[in-house]
Formats: C-alpha cells, sequence, structure tokens
C-alpha cells in the first residue's frame, strides 16, 4: 500500500483507518453514508472537528485526481482540500481493490438539489444566483488554463456569500490542466456545461423539487450568455484616447467590482498614436478577500468581505464625526481594529454557542445586517445592533437548519 499525506501533522487520524480493506467494509466511528447514487463508494467520515470525504476509485484516476486538486488549491481556485491519496491496497477474494481519494468536506457548502429547491433556506437561491455562480467558477478554471470537460451541478457544491453564492469544484476526473486553453477548448466545455445543467434541473423538474420560476432549458443556455460577458470583461481589450486616462481607472474599478484584480497589464500605442489599447494581463480573483484579510485577518467569501469592508468604513466615518478632533482622518487599520472589537465581535459573541456553527461568522453578520435594516425601516428608526443580534437568532437562525455540513452532499458526477 502507497499513502501520501498533503499535510500530515494536520490530518494524522488518516493513517488509523483501515487503508487496506473495501471501503464498503469501512465500521469505523465517524463513518456516515452519502445520500444519492454515485459512480464510485463515497462516505463521509467525521473525525474531530473536521469531516473528510473518502472516495474510491481506480489508482490512476485517484493519482490524476490527487494532482490536480492540489494543483488547483496551489492557483487559489475553489475546490475541496485534498488530503491524502491510497494506491496499491492489494486484492481480497473479490479482485482488485481501488485506490482511495481523501478530501476534506468543505463546511457550510450545499448540493445544488438544496439550493434549487428553496428547502430549509432563509432565501431561496434562484436559477440567476445558481448561474452565476456556475459561469463564474468555469470562467475563473478556464483562466487558469484547467479543462473541466464535465461541468454540471452534480459536480459543483455552493456557499452562500452576503446574499450570493461562490461555486466549487468537487469532482475532476475529466479534467486536465494546460498553460493555456483554447477558444475550441471553452467553447466545447461550454457546451458540455450547457447540456449538463439542463439534464440537472430537468431530473430536479420532473421529480417536483425544482423551485417554481426556474425554466430547466433557459436558465441552462443563459450560462453561456454569462459566461462570455464576464471573460470579455475580464480579457478583453480596451482602446481609449491617450488623454482619458480615466478610462484605465474606470477598467480596474470594474474588474474589482467582480471581485477581480489584476497583476499586470499592457499598453499599446495604435498605428495613428493618438489611441491606446489596454489589455489586463493575469487576472486574479479575491481582491475584496485580500483587502480584508490584510485589514483583520478574516478569511471570508468575496462579497462577505465586499460587505464587511463596507461596513468598517461606515464605521470609521462615525467615529471620525464622533472624534473630539474634528476632520482628523483615522487610519483604515485603527478603524478596522475598533471595528472588530466594537462590532464584529460582539454580534458573534451574542449568538448562543449550540447555534454559532449553523453559519459561517461572516455570513452571520451579513444577515445580522441585513435584519438591522429591516427592523430599522418597520420602526422608522435604527433599532440598534445589539437588538438587531438578539432578534435575528430569535427569528432566524434558531429555526433555520445547520449548514454546517448539509444533509445530501452531491458529487462524484451522478444526481442525488
Amino acid at each position: 500500500m502507497r499513502l501520501q499525506i498533503a499535510k500530515p501533522a494536520e490530518h494524522s487520524a488518516v493513517v488509523d483507518w483501515p487503508l487496506l480493506q473495501r471501503l464498503d467494509d469501512w465500521t469505523i466511528a465517524g463513518l456516515q453514508d452519502v445520500t444519492g447514487l454515485h459512480r464510485h463508494v463515497v462516505r463521509l467520515v467525521e473525525a474531530g472537528d473536521t469531516t473528510y470525504v473518502a472516495k474510491e476509485l481506480p489508482d490512476p484516476l485517484a493519482e490524476r485526481e490527487w494532482r490536480l486538486l492540489r494543483e488547483l488549491t496551489d492557483a487559489g481556485l475553489p475546490t475541496a482540500e485534498v488530503v491524502g491519496v491510497v494506491t496499491e491496497r492489494g486484492s481480497d477474494t473479490d479482485g482488485e481493490i481501488d485506490g482511495l481519494l481523501i478530501t476534506r468536506h468543505i463546511d457550510y457548502s450545499l448540493p445544488y438539489r438544496i439550493v434549487l429547491s428553496g428547502r430549509g433556506l432563509r432565501i431561496p437561491y434562484l436559477g440567476e444566483r445558481v448561474l452565476d455562480a456556475l459561469a463564474g467558477l468555469l470562467v475563473r478554471l478556464h483562466l487558469a488554463g484547467f479543462y473541466w470537460g464535465d461541468c454540471s451541478l452534480s459536480n459543483t457544491l455552493f456557499r452562500r456569500d452576503a446574499g450570493s453564492l461562490g461555486a466549487y469544484i468537487i469532482d475532476l476526473e475529466t479534467g486536465e490542466r494546460y498553460p493555456t486553453l483554447s477558444d475550441g477548448q471553452r467553447r466545447l466545455d461550454l457546451m458540455i456545461a450547457t447540456e449538463n445543467v439542463a439534464g440537472d434541473l430537468d431530473d430536479l423538474h420532473a421529480g417536483g423539487q425544482l423551485a417554481e420560476g426556474i425554466d430547466p432549458i433557459a436558465t441552462a443556455e443563459a450560462i453561456e450568455t454569462t459566461y462570455c460577458r464576464l471573460w470579455t470583461e475580464l480579457t478583453g481589450a480596451d482602446e481609449f484616447d491617450v488623454r482619458d486616462t480615466s478610462r484605465i481607472d474606470q477598467r480596474l474599478e470594474r474588474l474589482h467590482d467582480l471581485g477581480f484584480d489584476v497583476a499586470e497589464m499592457e499598453l499599446h500605442t495604435t498605428a495613428g498614436g493618438s489611441k491606446l489599447r489596454l489589455v489586463p494581463r493575469v487576472v486574479e480573483h479575491g481582491f475584496h478577500e485580500q483587502q480584508l484579510k490584510t485589514l483583520t485577518g478574516l478569511q471570508t467569501g468575496e462579497n462577505q468581505a465586499r460587505r464587511l469592508l463596507n461596513d468598517i468604513s461606515w464605521y470609521r466615518a462615525v467615529l471620525e464625526e464622533q472624534s473630539t478632533q474634528p476632520g482628523r482622518k483615522i487610519p483604515e487599520t485603527v478603524a478596522a481594529a475598533r471595528w472588530l472589537e466594537d462590532r464584529f465581535e460582539p454580534t458573534i459573541d451574542g449568538v448562543p454557542p449550540d447555534l454559532a456553527g449553523k453559519l459561517e461568522p461572516a455570513e452571520i453578520y451579513h444577515q445580522v445586517l441585513e435584519h438591522l435594516w429591516f427592523l430599522s425601516e418597520a420602526a422608522g428608526a435604527d433599532v440598534g445592533l445589539g437588538e438587531a443580534v438578539t432578534s435575528y437568532v430569535r427569528d432566524v437562525l434558531t429555526p433555520a437548519p445547520d449548514e454546517q455540513r448539509a444533509d445530501g452532499w452531491a458529487g462524484d458526477g451522478e444526481a442525488q
């Protein structure tokens, strides 16, 4: 047997698992079945505070996914954290035993069937939000030179991100990484995505599990429009008058609004000499995430980071207005530290420990801000953050489902 572990110090529990046995025969503590149909045997294993996903598949495929998951993780792309791979497991009376791929379960992730049915969610996420998340994921993968080959809702998990959704690729069996993708490779991947999503949605609709207002075919076909619009914005060239340099700032602002940053840009003077051609290079995602992490150390989704940064900016203005030194500007780092102490931490501490794990802290804070706005609108005045936290915990969070590990994990290319 050959066992490879990415971070042995963090995942030492894996070593004690019965790795030489078929996954079907395991009886260890914390082992749970996974709902739905899958091409391969898949199990969840809870070990302390960490939940793992173990999947059996032939050695070459296990090794391939192990390599690709590490490459995507190193590139900062949204996917499951790879933990280990087991190959050369020998044989038993039933023949050769397949390899074993072990990943870390993506906490607070939701399978598409829960997202698109709206069941158990405070706000049903309809087709366009799933569509935007999936198209955005495909664009990010293509920018990194990754050809998926089997993009579908079944092979994706979703996480709340301040009113929107983030998408994570969880099945890479048909994928491959290249230095760059050709237009033909991108078009083929997009066509496969459209067909697969239409099939996923049609299955939900046939089973009476699709939320009202979502048309399977129209939603699937809209993926191409969303993808092309985002791809053009991120990679397209702009041509503008040499004196109109504000266009550079406007383009950068649009990219930042989409959550992307530009590590490099090229400017070319055209033949006439009076025009500049702007071409973005090395587009990176997570602009606001990185800003917030630098200021506060908090790790969040992109839209969560944008929301929290806006709240920090608002609180900074409040602190400056209340300052005993009129006109004095408070440094952003100082305002962020005060915000953590005065607003974020008291809000999270106001959630009872038995409810705190239902949602990520950043998502809880975002939802409290939303709740505060609704309460204040109804009251005709600001009701205050403390009252909003109490009301939110009582009326919203308590009856909400626990999303740290939602039942019905999907993946492995098969619908549940």
